[in-house]
């Protein structure tokens, strides 16, 4: 042969050779594994789920330029899923295949396999794993099962919140408490890791939902897996793969009803991880329209109370947050037809100018817009929409004052009857009693995160009280009705909270050092060479923070309505924060909430700059400390130790299905 020719059929060869790219393959395997991500088959199992519990089947598959992905097979232990596999174009060569609402009622670790065919004839293939947990069927006699399940969730809620609650609300003299807290009274015990999916430091999305589904999400993700598209298309904020909620299991299997009250917008992390199913947690127009159209449908929601007003107003109407738009801030839903059909629930439609308050009520729902009408509810009430606000709640210090006549401050003056959590909680109960298989609650103290993010400490403390106020009625509750599990928990902690002393001066005192020193907002910042530190340091840090024995036991003088009534007594409890942004302290109580750490407490001059958060920024952040979780009532011998915070959903589903002492 010629070397001319030979030089052809070699150039052509590699021609060829470079027109043929790799395999497409797998990039992401739902639900999650250690298997897919580094291949280790062992436990502990990423994913975990009941038997029968559903979760959609999904992964992304990255093709070779140019071509497509026309089909996908999943298989279970090597046995073909039946069912509808969709396969979606997400851009740059990548594609989604999903399976949705998939089910198993046989316990055990799974071998979970994706294999998808691409355009030219090539395929990829990955491998994961799940567990789906066998409950102990073993029962003792008398052991009875759980009909009512409470969750109450302080959001932010670690030990330090707790212990300053009980010394302010019960106090502490010679060493010893006077009083235990509702919540110290529970019997049980246990501590709980709070990471999320993909943070060692959870949000609060993530955090709660992880008690509703019994698995990790990403962070601001509410009962979903994570994907790869994007929130700027379509239906894409509303396509992730999902997982079955608590309540909606309990109503599919048991007929329970769902209730949840928070002191935030009800479209919040906490409250939407229990009733909705998105991966953004501001969705406010779709998560509330959700609540109605999906979550009172198949979990049998019946009572939904807190803030939240504006989306549920008509657009037109002043107030609204309703939006035009399935990607903007505050988005509306339209789920993809697979989701619809594999879920069988409502597509949802994008509608500014719906009155869902109106919608509510055709559903069968009572309407109640402040505490008095709260309070005149008829006994034979059996659903309930409860909006009080239209964002988040006032918190309890302001609503307290506007009770005592005092100025009002935040959004009270506009919504100037509010009610308190354990009258909330009250409601609740009444409400939810009426259905005779039971029901899940979920009791969101909110704003015990948000005060601690805003380093209000004041505020922070007595939402804290207000959260154990309703914890009281709950106990109350379960001591009437014994078949009633309650657990109480955060979903993380929030600013690196601890109680560091007292103050070593009188409340006039104080105001008279955090008043003399003016205005300039430098006196108080550390030299950062020298470590000398100014006048505003030496009055209000050296001159006031007693630490050891120098640290008292401060009284505080509780009122008829059960909260003290001032938080600014003498040698009053101080507060260090860990998790801190930048503020200004004068460790009195501020008039009005917290808005920005830069522009509060000047006068006194003690600036404390932010440790994790980074110069210039003002609010606190999680943390990723273990939070405390009490229990009491029927399965509260089940939590002990230290759990990962998605245990919680296995042993409360044992109690529920199974039984427990």
């Amino acid at each position: 042969m010629k070397p001319s020719l030979l030089l052809a059929i070699s150039m052509a060869a590699a021609s060829l050779a470079g027109s043929a790219s790799a395999a497409p393959a797998v990039t992401r395997l739902n639900p999650p594994s250690a298997l897919f991500t580094s291949a280790d088959p062992t436990p502990p199992y990423i994913s975990r789920f009941l038997p029968d519990q559903r979760f959609d089947l999904q992964a992304t598959i990255q093709a070779d330029a140019g071509q497509t992905i026309t089909g996908a097979v999943f298989k279970v232990n090597n046995v073909v899923v039946p069912g509808t596999v969709t396969v979606t174009n997400i851009g740059s060569d990548k594609f989604s295949v999903a399976l949705r609402a998939y089910s198993t009622p046989s316990a055990g670790v799974k071998t979970l396999t994706v294999e998808a065919t691409q355009s030219g004839g090539t395929t990829a293939s990955a491998q994961g794993n799940f567990e789906i947990v066998a409950l102990s069927r073993t029962r003792l006699n008398g052991v009875r099962k759980a009909k009512n399940i409470i969750y109450l969730i302080g959001d932010g809620m670690g030990i330090a919140h707790r212990t300053a609650a009980r010394i302010v609300a019960k106090g502490v003299s010679q060493g010893k408490a006077i009083e235990p807290l509702a919540m110290d009274r529970m019997p049980y015990t246990a501590l709980l890791m709070t990471s999320s999916l993909n943070s060692i430091v959870t949000d609060s999305a993530p955090g709660a939902a992880c008690y509703s589904t019994g698995n990790k999400s990403n962070n601001n993700q509410e009962g979903v897996f994570p994907d790869d598209t994007t929130a700027t298309l379509s239906d894409n904020k509303w396509d992730n793969p999902r997982v079955e909620h608590m309540g909606t299991y309990l109503a599919r299997k048991q007929g329970k009803a769902l209730g949840i009250v928070t002191t935030a917008d009800v479209e919040d992390a906490t409250p939407a991880s229990f009733g909705v199913h998105a991966q953004d947690r501001g969705a406010g127009t779709g998560i509330c329209d959700m609540f109605l159209d999906e979550a009172a449908v198949k979990s049998n929601l019946r009572v939904l109370m807190g803030g939240g007003r504006k989306w549920f107003l008509p657009s037109t109407t002043g107030g609204s947050g309703r939006v035009n738009s399935t990607t903007a801030s505050g988005a509306d839903y339209v789920l993809p037809a697979d989701i619809v059909a594999g879920w069988n629930v409502a597509a949802g439609a994008v509608d500014p100018n719906r009155d869902l308050i109106a919608d509510f009520q055709t559903a069968g729902f009572a309407y109640t817009p402040d505490a008095t009408s709260l309070a005149a509810i008829p006994a034979n009430t059996t659903k309930l929409l409860g909006l009080f606000n239209n964002g988040n709640m006032d918190v309890s210090m302001d609503k307290i004052a506007e009770r005592r006549g005092g100025a009002s401050v935040g959004t009270v003056a506009t919504f100037p009857d509010q009610p308190m959590l354990d009258e909330m909680t009250d409601k609740a109960l009444q409400v939810l009693s009426k259905n005779a298989q039971g029901f899940v609650l979920m009791i969101e103290g909110a704003s015990i995160d948000k005060q601690a993010h805003n380093m209000d400490t004041e505020r922070w403390i007595l939402e804290a009280i207000e959260f154990d106020r309703a914890i009281a009625k709950c106990l109350a509750f379960a001591q009437t009705n014994p078949d009633t599990l309650v657990i109480v928990t955060a979903d993380h902690e929030c600013a690196g909270i601890n109680i560091i002393g007292s103050s070593i001066v009188t409340n006039a005192e104080l105001v008279t050092r955090s008043t003399a020193l003016g205005n300039d907002a430098t006196q108080g910042v550390i030299n950062g060479a020298t470590g000398a530190s100014t006048d505003g340091q030496t009055k209000l840090r050296t001159g006031v923070v007693g630490t050891y024995e120098a640290a008292s036991f401060p009284q505080y003088q509780i009122n008829a309505d059960g909260y003290p009534q001032t938080l600014d007594v003498n040698y009053k409890m101080l507060i260090g924060y860990a998790g801190s942004g930048d503020r200004y302290e004068d460790w009195l109580t501020n008039a009005t909430p917290n808005v920005s750490g830069a522009a509060r407490d000047t006068a006194g001059d003690f600036f404390i700059p932010g440790q994790a958060s980074g110069a210039g920024a003002s609010t606190a952040v999680h943390t990723a400390s273990d939070i405390p979780l009490s229990a009491a009532g029927r399965g509260a011998s089940l939590f002990h130790g230290v759990m990962e915070n998605t245990d919680v959903f296995f042993h409360v589903m044992q109690a529920a299905l199974v039984g427990a002492q």
